[in-house]
């Protein structure tokens, strides 16, 4: 039985080029990029190497760019940071669709004298502009708004939201783990200060992350130790990760616009595949429209629980999701589409399919087929 990885929102599988790329790090050039000895200036050189390349496909300057673990900690340390250099500001605007490494920092702030006030979205996932602006107090720290939902896709406003925050003097932050390599980002232009990345989203290792940071940020350290990353992460580098990163960022950007097809291409076939056999008003799809990212699909099977349908499609050997890979163990009901007031039959059905490029049509038509033999199996069962 052929096995179709259809979560590629919650990780994807290691390039064999960004593999290639990384091996001399893992094994001959192993110095510790603080050292100053031969070893150290050839990792510290690497590491530096990563760090140009990456932000010269972004649009930054390379001291912008700072390395952290992964999206959640960029996602802390946007949050945590911001706030703890903010100087007596304790004022947060976010929304109720976050990734839970930007509510949770939130929430962690509340307990010590914060205020957040947590934005609503319609029924697509999408926030309202005018909510940003209404929410905004003397004492706001900080407006963080993802770019593109992990769970439904839905894209946001965020030049909108970034003008506004300019106009008001702002910070704002936005996660884009989920739009790199899919969305053009050149953060020299956009009105953003703060931008959380990972690498293994775009076929790059795990572990290793990144943090643009504006300079018109002050940015409060949230580990301490050494004077890594100009002082504002401490830790002695991933310098393999770094690599790794900046190889899989090349691939993923240079090939946007081939990508940005081939997932619309998939996305597009696999509504086609359940229409054909479930009807048109055997599913619903979940999210905006149009503005999505084009490798999420967030589709509801009313009558069908998502746990039993993602065991079946285990079975077959499809590998989907409830929502968010954070929450992927626990089957509990998807807090994006809470958010969105979608009713219960639909947020207890939801299950999100996520493309990659080692997806093939025929793979998408198999998995859509297989998901709609289920589907009516449970429902005649059911009936």
């Amino acid at each position: 039985m052929k096995r179709i990885y259809l979560d590629h929102a919650a990780t994807t599988p290691l390039h064999p080029e960004v593999l290639e790329a990384m091996m001399p790090y893992l094994t001959d050039i192993f110095g510790n990029a603080s050292s100053v000895h031969s070893f150290g200036r050839e990792a510290h050189w690497a590491l530096n190497d990563a760090r140009e390349r990456i932000a010269s496909m972004l649009g930054c300057e390379a001291n912008q760019w700072i390395w952290t673990s992964g999206g959640t900690e960029s996602d802390n340390l946007a949050v945590l940071g911001t706030v703890a250099a903010a100087k007596g500001k304790r004022h947060i605007i976010s929304s109720e669709i976050e990734h839970h490494a930007v509510l949770h920092a939130c929430r962690h702030l509340e307990q010590h004298g914060c205020e957040v006030t947590y934005l609503p979205v319609d029924a697509t996932g999408r926030v309202r502009v005018e909510d940003v602006e209404r929410s905004i107090r003397p004492d706001t720290a900080l407006i963080s708004v993802m770019y593109g939902n992990n769970e439904v896709g839905t894209l946001q406003p965020i030049r909108e939201i970034g003008e506004i925050a300019r106009q008001h003097g702002i910070v704002f932050h936005t996660d884009a783990v989920q739009a790199l390599g899919l969305e053009k980002l050149n953060l020299s232009e956009l009105p953003v200060d703060l931008v959380s990345f990972s690498a293994h989203k775009i076929e790059g290792p795990k572990g290793i992350g990144g943090l643009y940071c504006s300079p018109r940020v002050r940015l409060a350290p949230q580990s301490y130790g050494g004077l890594q990353e100009r002082k504002r992460r401490a830790g002695t580098e991933n310098v393999a990760g770094a690599v790794g990163f900046a190889a899989a960022a090349v691939r993923a950007v240079s090939a946007l616009e081939q990508k940005q097809a081939q997932m619309t291409a998939f996305r597009r076939t696999m509504i086609e595949g359940l229409t054909r056999e479930l009807g048109s008003d055997g599913f619903i799809v979940n999210g905006h429209p149009n503005l999505t990212l084009p490798h999420i699909l967030n589709v509801s099977f009313p009558g069908v629980s998502t746990e039993t349908l993602l065991m079946n499609l285990d079975l077959e050997g499809i590998a989907a999701a409830s929502g968010s890979a954070c929450n992927s163990g626990a089957l509990e009901i998807s807090h994006v589409l809470q958010a969105m007031k979608l009713p219960s039959p639909v947020t207890q059905s939801a299950v999100r399919f996520s493309f990659g490029p080692g997806n093939t049509i025929e793979d998408i038509e198999r998995a859509a087929s297989i998901t709609a033999t289920i589907v009516n199996r449970i429902r005649n069962n059911n009936s």
